[in-house]
């Protein structure tokens, strides 16, 4: 399966049904008025969250997606049938973006996520409906109001608790085979990863998700390599996994590098929380690797890790690590929604109170 993960679409909600003109006619009934029924409800155009998805390749060959019309109303005061919703399933961590290409109208982050991107249109008004004292025989049907329609960008941001990120070939790929049952391809080249890998690793008994994206190269911003394009991918992460290459003549700068790009790019990656971890350490005797680690200390201003993914050296330290900050991001981001849901019940509980207040109120 190819990976896409950003495409334009066009969505078209259903028209609705037009009104019907229609009389009562019935031996012996001398008058039987206007029986004309409304028209149905045009289709919406609905997107769900689906969690067995992980890419946009099927909006490669479906780019036009338009709702059913309202179904018309009939005599003997039928009214026209509603027609069924147009629902379009994405991955989980798809964002929908106006033409724009700036403005999100909805973000799919959870399995089951539904939202509406253009409402079916209203069935028009049968004769009846304008049936009055003065106008007993109305001869109007109104047709139905149009569906609306657009264009939207889909952009597919993975879900991952922490993402690994560095220059090509600093051994992003052989860290993710190491540490989960992914077998993403690895080569002696640069940019060998050419789409996003996704891994689990399992660690003390639970479990995370982990991402490797291309690497990153200087000029990256302004489109150099493969430029930031995938870097959207982690931006959902907790943690990053910084990989600098042990083998490299600057590790400081090829750090540096990287962080400026992050920088550049935005998305609050340059704020997140990050572990540096010095790579491919079996290629190095004992004092290259403490001189190293001492640049980059220096560099990062924090600690660094020792690692070496192909060995399997300090692989177990670094990935404790990093599930610590995840275990941490995800109860303060459980807190907040049971705060966020505490809140809300809270002010349905002050409204009911005060529809009983103004109730008594009345009575007395």
């Amino acid at each position: 399966m190819k990976f896409l993960d950003q495409c334009k679409i066009y969505l078209r909600s259903g028209d609705g049904g037009a009104g019907a003109v229609s009389f009562h006619r019935e031996k012996f009934i001398e008058f039987g008025g206007p029986d004309g029924g409304d028209g149905g409800r045009g289709g919406h155009v609905i997107v769900e969250a689906v969690p067995n998805l992980n890419t946009l390749i099927d909006f490669r060959y479906t780019q036009h997606f338009k709702a059913p019309k309202g179904g018309h109303g009939m005599g003997k005061n039928r009214t026209g049938a509603g027609a069924p919703d147009l629902v379009i399933k994405m991955p989980v961590g798809t964002e929908v973006l106006d033409e724009d290409k700036e403005t999100v109208l909805v973000d799919l982050t959870e399995p089951g996520q539904r939202a509406i991107l253009c409402k079916g249109g209203d069935g028009g008004f049968g004769n009846q409906h304008y049936k009055t004292s003065t106008n007993q025989a109305p001869r109007r049907g109104d047709p139905g109001w149009p569906g609306e329609e657009r264009w939207v960008w889909l952009r597919l941001k993975l879900i991952a608790d922490a993402g690994l990120v560095g220059l090509p070939n600093a051994g992003k790929s052989t860290m993710l085979a190491a540490t989960s049952r992914a077998r993403p391809k690895i080569a002696d080249y640069p940019f060998t990863t050419l789409h996003p890998q996704l891994g689990v690793v399992a660690t003390d008994g639970s479990e995370f998700v982990l991402a490797d994206i291309p690497g990153l190269i200087e000029g990256a911003s302004e489109g150099a390599g493969l430029g930031t394009r995938f870097l959207g991918h982690v931006e959902r992460c907790g943690v990053l996994i910084h990989l600098v290459d042990g083998t490299s003549d600057d590790v400081a700068r090829d750090y540096r590098t990287v962080r400026e790009e992050l920088a550049v790019y935005g998305g609050g990656l340059a704020e997140k929380k990050e572990l540096v971890a010095l790579n491919k350490i079996d290629a190095l005797d004992e004092a290259e690797i403490q001189s190293k680690a001492r640049k980059l200390a220096r560099a990062s201003g924090g600690k660094v890790f020792r690692v070496s993914g192909a060995a399997g050296k300090g692989v177990k330290e670094l990935m404790r690590a990093a599930f610590a900050e995840v275990k941490a991001r995800r109860a303060a981001e459980a807190e907040a929604k049971a705060a966020k849901k505490a809140e809300m019940e809270n002010v349905e509980i002050v409204g009911a109170e005060a529809e009983d207040a103004e109730a008594r109120d009345i009575d007395e």
